[in-house]
């Protein structure tokens, strides 16, 4: 059964200090850090249950792949239900799956528990708060600045490795791995009561409109129909145009040289060339902090400038980058690493805002979930290059071979990224935006 989507007049908005929409949205930033712990667990995780269980790199990338295939498949779906049966829900159960997946594995005695507990349960549960859930935030709250919003959002994911990445490491080498499965675990429960609290489906929900939404706004009724279908139905259609499949092949390659490569193996990596854990996830954790700054830019630049410039000129840049790593790797830390640092880091999720605004601007009101699929992709690409990037290492003895690969496929994704259309590939359009509300 295909649900009918009904338009219905606005009512008339409140009158706020501060928009509703802000409170939503520092309350999906948290839920999102309080998710993104997990994101940073693998990289400090790896050298520490080789040496406790003798496992090889492989087998342990191997849980990591799957747990990064999950995140990107469950999006498309997670974001359906949200639609059927708010975020509120969604979220909440999400961060509980997160939960349980990280702190069970301190049971854990062979490689099949990590898969099901760090692959199949954490998977799915960062899957439900995957950067689809971003797109829903901005759509429904937002007419007015969503490429800004979209980066602040994206950007929370960096921030949770920021705060979590060398606390994680510190507790790695003081005390185990253990204590670095616990603090995932409680701090993704810490964030359910702000949730619970307040997270709110839709602006109508506290009798406003989303911000700057103009007089001729009208909202759009929830579905009530099968969220799977629906997430299936929207892939079948997108799947016909040219648009998505770019944006898919862009979007598989950002994963593969950034959460498969760079966030997976670049700590063992360094380790390789002897600096010290510790080290390696400060350098990471570094990354974070400029990834915040570029994401944010990024929507910022996303709101003025052409999203398919930007893509091209985000692939091709981190491309450079990554041909020179290999080159630069040692046993201490020197500036022209900590010039890598910077560079990787304002580019590292810098893509999502201009490619979530051409989700917008080709699929419409499907956007949210379109884009769920194009993240679906990116987790493909990063879960793929997550286990062959491991494999490589036990076979070669180092990573080199997979870091000139990951640069040789980014300049491929600019060139993809520039042949997107400029025109939507459907009829479908936002809501208009009246001139950009100015209330804090």
């Amino acid at each position: 059964m295909i649900a009918v989507t009904i338009e219905t007049a606005a009512p008339p908005p409140t009158t706020h200090r501060i928009h509703f929409a802000w409170v939503v949205a520092t309350v999906a930033f948290l839920a999102l850090v309080g998710a993104a712990a997990f994101r940073a667990a693998p990289s400090v995780l790896i050298e520490p249950l080789h040496a406790d269980f003798g496992w090889s790199r492989a087998s342990i990338s191997a849980a990591v792949s799957i747990n990064l295939v999950l995140y990107g498949l469950t999006a498309p779906f997670a974001a359906a239900l949200m639609e059927r049966f708010g975020m509120r829900a969604v979220v909440t159960a999400a961060l509980g799956l997160v939960a349980a997946g990280s702190g069970l594995t301190v049971f854990m005695t062979a490689t099949w528990q990590l898969i099901l507990l760090w692959g199949v349960l954490v998977g799915l549960g960062t899957g439900s708060m995957a950067l689809a859930f971003v797109a829903t935030v901005t759509d429904r709250w937002f007419v007015a600045r969503r490429g800004l919003v979209t980066g602040i959002l994206t950007a929370a994911s960096a921030a949770g490795q920021l705060v979590f990445l060398p606390v994680l490491a510190l507790l790695a080498e003081k005390y185990n791995w253990q204590a670095v499965a616990l603090t995932v675990a409680f701090a993704a429960l810490a964030v359910v009561p702000l949730v619970v609290l307040f997270l709110r489906e839709r602006p109508e929900d506290v009798g406003t409109v989303p911000y700057g939404a103009g007089p001729d706004y009208v909202r759009v009724e929830p579905s009530t129909g099968n969220a799977g279908l629906r997430a299936l139905q929207v892939l079948a259609t997108a799947a016909r145009t040219r648009v998505f499949w770019l944006l898919a092949g862009t979007f598989a390659i950002c994963g593969a040289s950034t959460n498969g490569l760079v966030g997976t193996h670049f700590v063992p990596a360094a380790h390789d060339h002897g600096m010290p854990l510790t080290a390696a996830a400060s350098l990471l954790a570094v990354i974070g902090i400029f990834d915040v700054v570029g994401t944010i830019a990024s929507g910022w630049f996303t709101d003025r400038f052409d999203a398919r410039r930007l893509l091209g000129i985000y692939y091709l840049l981190r491309g450079i980058s990554l041909l020179v790593l290999p080159l630069l790797f040692a046993n201490t830390v020197h500036p022209p690493m900590i010039a890598f640092v910077v560079f990787y880091g304002l580019d590292w999720v810098a893509t999502v805002p201009p490619t979530v605004a051409l989700c917008r601007r080709h699929f419409g009101p499907d956007a949210p979930i379109v884009f769920g699929w194009v993240l679906a992709s990116h987790q493909v690409g990063a879960g793929l290059v997550a286990f062959l990037a491991g494999l490589v290492r036990d076979r070669l003895g180092g990573y080199d071979a997979a870091f000139y690969v990951a640069g040789a496929l980014c300049a491929i994704a600019a060139l993809m990224a520039l042949a997107i259309g400029r025109e939507p590939a459907t009829a479908a359009s936002p809501p208009s935006a009246a001139p950009q509300d100015t209330r804090a």
